[in-house]
């Protein structure tokens, strides 16, 4: 079970942050994905909306609906012993207003089993995270590169390259703190600028293309484990390609099907004897 004899949660990353212990935070969708993660001592597993592209095949996060959410959210949790299973708040889940927002993040800790939900964004979701903290609900913050405002920012392209930018992801940053976030996930941005938020921040950093700096990592472990090859981030690595595996085992699978090699033949049993 690693360095925690029970369950992971918000408070653990925290201390892991004063305690220098880097943080492992991957994604799942699934049961049987959650449970050999959980197994393997994974601190976090995130329930991304990444799901709209890697199990769902949409071009990008946005189609991703609460319900979908919250139905992956409750398989992952299911499987999740140990790890801290934070939920992603799907596309203008957070913008309608903090009622709406409350009663969606409700839902994927009620229905969906999660101890925390991630928001993107910075100042105008402030009151948003506020408002969940107020409830009793954990937030996890995510700033940088967020998949949901794609279409604003014209790609999947790296962010808070300027100095102006970097500055106002720092202040972001602190000013989600200071709402009540536990932790915030830098994606797609100079090493510097994370190292800088993570020097300045109390609260745990989760890096994602944001170099070696920040208090953990996370990956999609789809382009981790080599099951999605549509498209791979640059700061990928890739510690198995098992979509290779799968491809050959199941060539072989065919293969044999077609041959008539599975399943074998087996000894007929004596006429008119039946195994008991």
């Amino acid at each position: 079970m690693g360095r925690f004899a029970r369950a992971v949660r918000a408070p653990d990353l925290m201390r892991m942050k004063r305690g220098g212990e880097r943080i492992a935070m991957l994604t799942a969708y699934d049961f049987t994905m959650a449970r050999l993660l959980d197994r393997a001592g994974i601190d976090v597993i995130l329930v991304g909306d990444s799901l709209g592209m890697v199990i769902l095949g949409h071009e990008n996060t946005v189609p991703v609906t609460l319900d979908a959410m919250v139905h992956h959210t409750a398989a992952v949790s299911r499987a999740a012993a140990r790890a801290l299973v934070v939920a992603d708040m799907p596309f203008l889940s957070c913008h309608a207003g903090t009622r709406d927002a409350v009663r969606g993040a409700g839902r994927l800790i009620r229905d969906g089993g999660a101890q925390a939900v991630k928001v993107e964004g910075g100042h105008p979701v402030l009151p948003v995270v506020q408002r969940l903290v107020e409830a009793g609900i954990p937030v996890m913050g995510h700033l940088g590169l967020t998949p949901q405002s794609v279409h604003q920012i014209g790609g999947f392209k790296k962010q808070a390259r300027s100095r102006s930018e970097a500055q106002k992801l720092v202040e972001s940053a602190r000013a989600l703190q200071a709402a009540g976030a536990f932790a915030i996930v830098l994606e797609a941005i100079p090493a510097h600028v994370a190292a800088e938020a993570t020097a300045m921040l109390d609260i745990p950093t989760i890096g994602i293309g944001a170099g070696p700096h920040c208090d953990g990592q996370v990956l999609v472990s789809h382009d981790a484990f080599g099951l999605y090859d549509e498209f791979v981030p640059s700061f990928v690595k890739q510690y198995a390609n098992l979509g290779s595996l799968m491809t050959a085992a199941a060539e072989d699978y065919v293969r044999e099907v077609r041959n008539g090699e599975f399943p074998a033949a087996r000894k007929p049993a004596l006429s008119g004897s039946f195994p008991e």
